[in-house]
Order: structure tokens, then C-alpha cells, then sequence
């Protein structure tokens, strides 16, 4: 086996496509990506992913001839062509600016509008007619290229164009003339902008955070150089691309590392592709593995008696030796046995029906995690690795260090990257990852890299062993009438390790206790209905039933006996409808918006307070 780790020092003046070019001369005809078409997996190779790279970025060059400065963008799920879209931009000189798919009308047209797009490529009829609908506020904007046709055979508008058609531009482009992509190509520098990342913009308008190739190769290095991954490593692409962690595991690492991509179809079918592909090399954001804990937890409650009866005892003689070596400490030579026992009887075959038996690096990153649920995988034996970062720092800044493993932290940070904590205890931080700033907004730039150091508005400490902490986010700290200061993720995260609480937000900030507002877990609570006879058609009748409420409740009670006095939660409401991106409750990955929350459910947070 081959680790291509190496040296930061290989790469110094590299971009993203020359080094994509690089890997498929030495690669070839081996496997870089994989696709399910009608029930198969077909298989793209280096050399190909490069030659679409290369039909893209000339199509851009014959059609608008882009500046190196300009932006085009691109909105779909996870699919190859958004990559040979985001590299054959860059190819050019030109910015890739990405907008989640599951944004409305008047969010594409906020970022198109920002970052002034000559073109987009967007993925099939759905997206297409939003750019249309707001097409005529965009003056700037000239080429629309689209993925998947179907339903548009018969479509006719000069600005559109199908991902086939522009393909073979840039084929007849290239057989007339490579030298001008030759040239952009060539005129590549490290500190040029790669492509702007939108952040989920929790606090105000997404703002376009710049990347460089530089940013973003070194901190793939930096990752190697602590966790090594190897060529012949295998990944799923599922989470949204635009997010600059599943762009660093999809695309970056793997142009600096050389391992496979394999798409999943969407996030409907992830459980189902898992166990076709197999990865192992897996991230996932917390609620991807709460919601695999969950499922594990309540299939096995409705299993026979033996099986369930064995998989408890496999359960807690895991657990036992995972809290032991949490504490640093070590189990005794019985409960090893036991739990080694429990490995090849039950969590071996469990990881196999998940798709996760092959998987040597888990890895949970984008939101805090549970350490209720760190603790289940590390004993079916999946330990589970965080990451802490964030947009402005090319996504990680520290991460468990190979068998450095401590849970409740975030590990160390990168080799070449330092972390400091500031006196009111927000985690700062320097290094080659950190970002050149906001596109056109030189004040957010200054309020947020000072004197070099990027302030992440996350506070946290770092332990004896010099592993990171997160603490909250410094505005999210809540401040009681009495005075004590709550960190309200903790609890939250104590309140989604249940299988039927989807989401929590804990209010209390200058009041007298703390009270939450629940979401339920649609699919988790719906099977407890039918499993207990309880009537419902709609969220809303789950979500209003009295013996849900009465559920949720007990739930909330059981979190409640882990804390202390001030932080349990006194009073909750259950919300009777989803969290919508739409309605600006949550950001694209799904983050809560606590102030949007605060206001749109205001009347629900003073009843429980007394006040209406």
C-alpha cells in the first residue's frame, strides 16, 4: 500500500486544476470517480476527469473568455460534472462560486448577484427555473448550462445551453486551439482566488469567503501529515459540495492524495450506497451519525429476544472498556474479553450492514457531537475522529492525531497551524489555511483576521495534553438573571442523542431558567406511533399528540437528571412544524438560525416564561 502523503513543500506553487492534471498523467486509467447510472456503478477515470476538465474550462474560454478574476457558478447535488464544472472554472483563471441546491429564488439570486456571475451551470429543469424567475435582476449574467435535460427537449432560450452541447464547444475548441487554455492554465499562481464558499450565514446575508489554491492544498497536506490516507482509499460523496468540508474530502484531498470518489445517488439512498461502496475513509456531520445510532438502537428494540438480549450485552460490554479508555484508563483483562467477543459475534456483522466494516478513518466535523454517541461507536469499535474548523480557515484547524484520540476535544491542531485561546476565551487562529478575506466587504475581512490571526467566534480551552475544547459560540453563550454563564450546545447535544428529538434550541439568555424548543424525529417517532397504536396523518397530528408530548417529556427528563440544577431545562415546547430553509429557520446545512428562531417563535418562548 502507497501512502501519498509527502511534504507541504512539494506543492508550494500549485493550483488545483495543474495538480489535477498531474495526478491523471501518473494515474491514467485508474478509477478517480464513480457514478451510479440505472442500478450500475461506472467507473470515471483520472484521465477522463481530466479531459472534462479540460472540454469545460475551453468551452468558458470560446464562450466568454473569462478574466481571472470574474465568478461563474454552478447549483446541484453531488454529481462529477460539479466537479469537472468547479475545476474546468478555475482552469480558466476564473473564481467557481457554488450556491447550495436546496437555495430559493431570492437566495441564487443574492449570490449571483454578489459575486456578479457571467454563467452558471446549473443541474436539471428544478434549478433552471429558479435562475429563470430571477434572471431579469441579473444583467450581468449571459450563460446558463444545464446538467440533466430531461424535460427540456424541447425548451428553447439563446441563453441556454445542455452540459452535453457545451462539452463539445470545448472538444471543438480544443481540437482548433489549446493554447489560450494552455496559457490560462500556465498563468496560474497559489494566491490566486480558487472559489468563494458562502457561509451558512447564521448572524446576517451569507458573506463570499475567498479561498486560494494555496489555502486549500496545504491544508489537505497538513491533514495527510497527521492521518495518512492512502491512494487506494475509497470515499462517498454525500453531503453538499458547497460546504467546504465535503469539498475538502471529495475533491481537494483526493486531487492531493489520489484516492477514489464515488457519488452517492442523493441522501435518500446514502444507507443503500454505503453498503454498495463500502469507503473507508467516511465523514459525516453529527446528526448523519445520531441518526445511524438511532436506527441501530430501535431496530434492535423490535428484534427477537435473542438477538436483542445479545446485542445489549454486546452494547454494554463495549461501552464498558469505551469509558474506561475516555477516562485514560484501562479495562481490566475480563471486560477486553468480553468486548472482543462482542466484536466478532455482533458489531462486526452490525458495521457490515451499515457499509462501515471496511472504514480505518470516521470522521464527525461541521457541528459539535454528542460524547453519548462518541462513546457507542468507539465501543462497536468505529472511533470516531473530530474536526474543528471553519469556512475562513479552508474547513480543519485541528483534528485527532492518528491514535492521539481523545474524546470531548477536537484534538490538536494541524501540523502548521496555531491555535491560541484570547483572555474572554474565543479560539483564534494562524496559519497557511486562513483566508484572504470576505469578496467586497473589507470590514466583515477586518473584524474577523486581525494582526493574522482568523478570531472564530468559538470559545473553548485547550486540556493538559494540549487537545482543543469547544466550548460554544462566543454569541450563543447564554447569560441567566442569576448570572451563570451556560454553554447551550451541551445540553443540546444531550437532548439529539435521543432517536426522537431531532433538534433543540435552549433559550434562557437574562432570564430566570432555561427552557427548550424541540423538534421531533419525523421517521424515529412516527415508527414508535405505529408501534404503539398512536393515530396520526400529518407532522403536525405526531407532533401535537399527547402521548409524543408525553415521550418527549421523558426524554427531556432523562437529559435533565445528567445536569446540573441551572441548566435543566424547566419548560419546552414542541414545535409543530419542520425547520425550513425556506423560511430562514436553518442554513443549507441544516444549522439553527437561533435569532431568526427566537423571533419567528416568540410567542411560544414567552408563553413558557409566563408572558404572552
Amino acid at each position: 500500500m502507497t501512502e501519498t502523503v509527502g511534504s507541504n513543500d512539494l506543492y508550494p506553487e500549485h493550483t488545483l486544476p495543474r495538480l489535477l492534471f498531474e495526478q491523471a498523467q501518473k494515474y491514467g486509467d485508474r478509477v478517480a470517480l464513480r457514478r451510479k447510472e440505472f442500478g450500475l456503478w461506472n467507473e470515471i477515470a483520472w484521465a477522463d476527469y481530466a479531459k472534462n476538465v479540460r472540454q469545460v474550462g475551453a468551452a468558458l474560454i470560446a464562450d466568454l473568455n473569462p478574466k481571472r478574476d470574474e465568478c461563474i457558478s454552478l447549483i446541484s447535488e453531488n454529481r462529477p460534472e460539479w466537479l469537472f464544472t468547479d475545476l474546468g472554472i478555475q482552469a480558466t483563471g476564473a473564481i467557481s462560486a457554488a450556491i447550495y441546491s436546496t437555495s430559493a429564488p431570492e437566495q441564487m439570486h443574492y449570490i449571483l448577484d454578489h459575486c456578479k456571475a457571467r454563467a452558471i451551470f446549473v443541474e436539471d429543469e428544478e434549478q433552471l427555473d429558479k435562475v429563470l424567475e430571477v434572471r431579469g435582476q441579473l444583467p450581468r449574467l449571459q450563460r446558463i448550462v444545464v446538467y440533466d435535460m430531461e424535460g427540456l427537449r424541447e425548451f428553447d432560450d439563446p441563453m441556454v445551453m445542455s452540459f452535453a452541447d457545451y462539452l463539445k464547444l470545448g472538444e471543438e475548441e480544443e481540437a482548433k486551439d489549446t493554447s489560450r487554455l494552455d496559457a490560462a492554465i500556465a498563468e496560474g499562481v497559489s494566491d490566486e482566488v480558487a472559489l468563494l464558499v458562502y457561509t451558512s450565514g447564521t448572524t446576517g446575508p451569507p458573506k463570499g469567503a475567498m479561498l486560494t489554491h494555496r489555502n486549500l492544498i496545504w491544508t489537505a497536506g497538513s491533514m495527510a501529515e497527521c492521518n495518512p490516507i492512502h491512494e487506494t482509499d475509497e470515499v462517498l460523496s454525500f453531503l453538499p459540495l458547497c460546504h467546504v468540508a465535503e469539498r475538502m474530502m471529495t475533491t481537494i484531498n483526493q486531487l492531493r492524495l489520489g484516492y477514489t470518489a464515488s457519488f452517492a445517488e442523493s441522501l435518500e439512498t446514502v444507507s443503500d450506497n454505503l453498503r454498495e461502496v463500502s469507503p473507508t475513509v467516511f465523514f459525516a456531520v453529527p446528526r448523519i451519525w445520531e441518526k445511524f445510532h438511532s436506527k441501530i438502537e430501535l431496530q434492535m428494540d423490535r428484534a427477537t429476544w435473542f438477538k436483542r438480549k445479545s446485542y445489549q450485552l454486546a452494547r454494554d460490554a463495549g461501552l464498558r472498556v469505551a469509558r474506561a479508555e475516555f477516562r485514560g484508563e484501562q479495562a481490566s483483562a475480563g471486560q477486553r474479553a468480553l468486548a472482543r467477543l462482542a466484536h466478532w459475534t455482533v458489531f462486526r456483522p452490525l458495521r457490515e450492514r451499515l457499509g462501515l466494516e471496511r472504514v480505518r478513518f470516521a470522521i464527525s466535523g461541521a457541528a459539535p457531537i454528542s460524547l453519548s454517541i462518541l462513546e457507542y461507536f468507539h465501543a462497536i469499535g468505529l472511533p470516531v475522529h473530530e474536526v474543528y474548523g471553519q469556512t475562513e480557515g479552508s474547513g480543519p484547524s485541528t483534528i485527532h492525531h492518528g491514535a492521539d484520540f481523545k474524546p470531548g476535544t477536537v484534538g490538536q491542531p494541524l501540523p502548521g497551524v496555531d491555535v491560541r485561546i484570547a483572555d474572554d476565551g474565543e479560539i483564534l487562529v494562524h496559519g497557511p489555511n486562513v483566508f484572504p478575506g470576505y469578496l467586497g466587504d473589507e470590514a466583515a475581512t477586518a473584524g474577523t483576521v486581525i494582526d493574522g490571526w482568523l478570531h472564530s467566534g468559538d470559545v473553548g480551552d485547550f486540556d493538559e495534553d494540549g487537545h482543543l475544547r469547544i466550548t460554544d459560540r462566543k454569541k450563543d453563550l447564554i447569560i441567566t438573571a442569576g448570572g451563570k454563564n451556560i454553554a447551550p450546545q451541551h445540553i443540546e447535544n444531550m437532548l439529539k442523542a435521543s432517536p426522537y428529538i431531532n433538534d433543540a434550541v435552549v433559550i434562557g439568555d437574562r432570564r430566570k431558567f432555561l427552557t427548550g424548543l424541540i423538534l421531533i424525529d419525523e421517521e424515529n417517532v412516527s415508527q414508535w406511533a405505529q408501534d404503539h397504536r398512536v393515530p396520526f396523518t400529518t407532522y403536525k397530528d405526531l407532533a401535537t399528540n399527547e402521548e409524543v408530548r408525553e415521550l418527549i417529556k421523558a426524554e427531556i427528563e432523562a437529559v435533565n437528571d445528567k445536569l446540573a440544577q441551572v441548566e435543566r431545562i424547566k419548560k419546552h415546547t414542541v414545535l409543530d412544524k419542520r425547520l425550513e430553509e425556506e423560511d430562514g429557520e436553518v442554513t443549507p446545512t441544516l444549522k439553527v438560525k437561533r435569532k431568526k428562531i427566537s423571533e419567528i417563535y416568540s410567542e411560544q418562548i414567552e408563553a413558557m416564561y409566563g408572558r404572552r
